[in-house]
């Protein structure tokens, strides 16, 4: 067997423990496109940033932790009303604001050859998302994408979100048969329970719906290890489907996800605030930055650990950037959205768990000499980021990263 590299045993080890079956897809993707793999090693790439910075001794307020593309979407908030926002908090902690800028900085440099980007249009894309961060902070009001007045391609995923029924959601993953609806294990999105998890997950349901106003709108029908994302892929993760308000059209599907500690936050090594647990942190902070967070949104506990629950977000309502293939005015008009959100949910997060003051923020943001630091310091992790793929790549290619995880 070929002997594996540092960064190959690097990843393999932030991926320890994780469910076998589902971490082989997320190697699989990552090796696919460098894009990928950025989005499935945020530990790895914490490591490629200096630290020391004085770009990290920025005003904290809540971040995402882990802001690129395909972390914003469009989903049904608990007014089901669709909005378009940050959409996935795993990574969230009080932080300085540059850990997000930096991350999605060193996204487009990482995914511009994939979107037949030139050196030079790359740049243009970091300058307009900087551009746009920097407007709407210095607005200090925190907005969002208004569904009767969004243009272009936010336009577009607003109107097809809106559009979507619950049939439509529900065939997109479940079959009816008898009046009765059941998931399809189709090893795309789902797939089978492990022996003993459908007891347990009935059981969680059970108790959960104790203290529901509505018991049976709970009732758990089916139940399936869920294949999602990239950089959580093969943690615990459920798709469960439930009665809601009638079968077979009227049900409800509900994503039940593994809380795992925050890799900024160990980076960062600051204090943090006491939660009393992962899931609270999640759900806590994606409460403040969002505009209106998903329905049913909350922090649970199942089989003694932390989980998050809500309703399910379908994966078509991101934003398919591999349509935009050389299209740079379209890719341009989702990225200056995008750092639109950021700004807004940075905004929100100021002033909570002692991060900084909106002024504070925003005095920080107007200067200029910490906008070419930010862009170097992403442009240089890309660099180290595309590196790290080919290393992996050739592991992964020679079969070395497949036989250390098959091994007894």
């Amino acid at each position: 067997m070929a002997r594996l590299s540092n960064i190959s045993r690097q990843i393999l080890a932030q991926n320890a423990g994780r469910d076998v079956e589902r971490l082989l897809l997320k190697l699989q993707a990552m090796r696919r496109d460098p894009f990928g793999f950025f989005r499935g090693t945020n530990p790895l790439f914490l490591q490629f940033l200096p630290r020391g910075s004085g770009l990290f001794r920025a005003p904290s307020t809540l971040v995402c932790g882990d802001l690129h593309f395909e972390n914003f979407g469009a989903f049904k908030g608990d007014n089901r009303l669709v909005y378009f926002d940050i959409n996935d908090f795993d990574e969230a902690c009080v932080a300085p604001f540059t850990v997000d800028i930096v991350r999605f900085l060193a996204c487009i440099g990482v995914a511009k050859d994939g979107l037949l980007l030139d050196p030079s249009q790359g740049r243009q894309l970091m300058d307009a998302f900087m551009a746009s961060y920097c407007d709407a902070v210095g607005d200090g009001k925190p907005r969002w994408i208004e569904r009767s007045l969004a243009t272009g391609v936010l336009r577009a995923l607003l109107r097809q979100s809106m559009r979507r029924t619950r049939k439509d959601l529900l065939d997109r993953f479940s079959k009816v048969k008898g009046g009765r609806r059941y998931i399809r294990i189709d090893g795309r999105r789902a797939l089978s329970l492990h022996q003993g998890e459908m007891k347990h997950l009935q059981k969680f349901l059970k108790d959960f719906r104790r203290d529901a106003p509505d018991r049976g709108f709970y009732r758990l029908l089916d139940a399936s290890r869920r294949i999602v994302g990239n950089g959580s892929l093969g943690l615990p993760r459920y798709l469960l489907l439930i009665s809601g308000r009638g079968s077979p059209n009227q049900n409800f599907a509900l994503d039940l996800k593994y809380a795992a500690p925050s890799a900024v936050a160990n980076w960062l090594g600051r204090k943090q605030p006491n939660w009393s647990s992962e899931a609270l942190r999640v759900v806590a902070i994606q409460r403040i930055m969002q505009a209106i967070s998903p329905a049913l949104l909350r922090a649970v506990s199942f089989e003694k650990r932390p989980f998050s629950f809500k309703e399910l977000q379908p994966n078509v309502d991101r934003l398919e950037f591999a349509r935009w293939r050389g299209k740079p005015r379209r890719i341009r008009e989702a990225v200056c959205g995008m750092g639109h959100v950021a700004a807004w949910a940075h905004l929100r997060g100021c002033g909570h768990f002692d991060a900084a003051k909106v002024e504070a923020l925003q005095t920080y943001v107007a200067a200029a000499a910490w906008r070419r630091r930010a862009v170097a310091i992403g442009e240089s992790a890309a660099a180290d980021m595309l590196r790290a793929w080919k290393i992996f790549s050739r592991d992964y290619d020679a079969g070395a990263v497949v036989a250390t995880i098959q091994q007894p």
